[in-house]
């Protein structure tokens, strides 16, 4: 029985939504100064005058989020389980995301870890699937965290691609009728916009890897649980093409590898001579302003993000077309294996 039954699913995801920009919005200053005293600080090497800035205020988030995905419980018991197991989900690559800023983890653990952490969100998997698509969940988790995890660095544009995605989905998932997945996205978009006031030019605090890694574990959620995998995709291609760059220059790169963007005598980024590949880097063609290039990168987000949306748009034009449904039969074949 549904707690408050004559709220609609979409008021309830506004509602999750709101509270969770007002924890975050509201609890930042307080978790900025207590990792300020806490001496969890790292330099901000992008400035010239390499001001000290709190890290790990991915704190902020995942607090926002939990309060928004928990009133999204209390409001609609129905969905409760597939909210709890994304709370699950969350927690623990928040967890993980704690112990890699701290600790320093390799790639192989990171991504090891982070795949256990996404075994929970086959809880929430259809019954009728088979192991392979069980197993590619948990896989997916890992890879799509870890590329929200590498593309960052620079003030805002962590925060500021997560809400771009988290945009994206959630008109995409309204346009498609699935409100549910809803309450997720925004519980996360919430939470971000609040923390891009403290993490946008110059930057008060750093999302460290307990706030990257949480937005890609947030969009992989999404993308299995609404039966949005493509849309999803999609707006993560940011990321994907930054990991590739960098994958193809350097191969699989520990932290201790990865050599900084340099800064010029005007103060503006530059990209070393050598070194791996990025997106950033490759925009990077002549010296920009950090406040410049995390711009443009936000405007890559925006152009897939807006194709996100006109792929929900003409999704169920598509589904119509009698060659694509015969694609789509032997893609649910798949799903069975």
């Amino acid at each position: 029985m549904m707690i408050l039954p004559q709220l609609p699913l979409y008021a309830i995801a506004i509602i999750c939504g709101l509270l969770s920009f007002f924890v975050t919005r509201f609890s930042m200053p307080r978790i900025i100064k207590k990792l300020e005293n806490a001496n969890i600080v790292g330099k901000d090497i992008h400035k010239s005058w390499k001001p000290i800035v709190a890290e790990m205020g991915g704190f902020g988030i995942l607090f926002g989020f939990i309060i928004g995905i928990f009133s999204g419980i209390y409001m609609h018991d129905i969905l409760a389980y597939p909210l709890c197991v994304v709370l699950i989900v969350i927690l623990l690559v928040g967890i993980i995301g704690i112990v890699d800023d701290l600790l320093a983890l390799s790639s192989k653990e990171k991504f090891f870890l982070l795949f256990l952490a996404g075994l929970p969100l086959i809880w929430a998997a259809p019954s009728n699937v088979g192991i392979l698509y069980l197993i590619t969940i948990p896989i997916a988790l890992s890879i799509g965290s870890n590329l929200t995890n590498m593309l960052a660095g620079l003030n805002g544009i962590e925060s500021g691609l997560g809400i771009i995605s988290m945009t994206s989905l959630t008109i995409a998932c309204i346009i498609l009728g699935k409100y549910d997945v809803t309450i997720i996205s925004m519980s996360m978009l919430g939470a971000l916009v609040a923390f891009l006031y403290f993490n946008r030019y110059p930057a008060k605090i750093f999302p460290g890897d307990t706030g990257t890694l949480i937005i890609g574990a947030a969009i992989v959620s999404i993308a299995f649980i609404g039966r949005v995998k493509l849309i999803a995709l999609i707006v993560l291609m940011p990321n994907i093409i930054d990991a590739a760059l960098k994958f193809y220059s350097a191969g699989v790169m520990n932290r201790s590898q990865q050599k900084p963007t340099q800064l010029n005598d005007e103060g503006k980024l530059v990209r070393p001579e050598t070194g791996f590949k990025s997106l950033i880097r490759l925009i990077l063609r002549k010296p920009i302003a950090e406040k410049d290039a995390v711009r443009i990168i936000w405007g890559i987000g925006i152009v897939f993000g807006i194709i996100g949306i006109l792929v929900a748009l003409i999704m169920p034009g598509m589904l119509e077309n009698q060659t694509l449904m015969n694609f789509l039969q032997i893609k649910e074949m798949f799903y069975h294996i």
